[in-house]
């Protein structure tokens, strides 16, 4: 490989690299904005938030897709750029994990939500039977929770 095409593509991995970094930071502020959202219960701003997520998450895979690209066609260049991919690496963990938290607060909340609904219903989700078919069978019946 000549020397030029060399430069050439160390040029356009650390390129990737930069586009990479710059993703990675705007994903984790779109993430510490959305867990402000679901804090808040900001139904619009949680919508708004998961779409800007998405949309970066699909930048990172193309981007991604790139940096494979190029680390195939130029191994030595991809080793002197890889204390640079550890780092990027280490960025997605915190991302990853940032997510996982929004992820809980989602699944506190929907359990809240569920356990209303079940007291509103009159259906404990936790009561119920096995049906000969094996399936569960919960309580149907309601139960008056007040009498005017």
């Amino acid at each position: 490989m000549s020397a030029a095409l060399q430069v050439e593509l160390d040029g356009a991995l650390s390129a990737v690299l930069d586009d990479m970094q710059r993703s990675l930071a705007e994903l984790a502020d779109e993430l510490a904005t959305e867990r402000a959202a679901l804090l808040a219960a900001d139904v619009p701003a949680i919508d708004a938030a998961g779409a800007r997520k998405q949309g970066l998450m699909q930048a990172l895979e193309q981007l991604d897709a790139e940096r494979q690209q190029l680390v195939s066609s130029a191994p030595r260049i991809a080793a002197a750029q890889q204390a640079r991919w550890q780092e990027l690496l280490g960025r997605l963990r915190e991302c990853r994990d940032l997510n996982q938290r929004n992820g809980s607060i989602v699944q506190q909340r929907l359990g809240s939500v569920r356990r209303a609904l079940a007291i509103l219903t009159g259906q404990d989700s936790e009561a119920g039977v096995y049906g000969r078919s094996g399936a569960l069978h919960a309580s149907a019946r309601s139960h008056m929770l007040a009498e005017v």
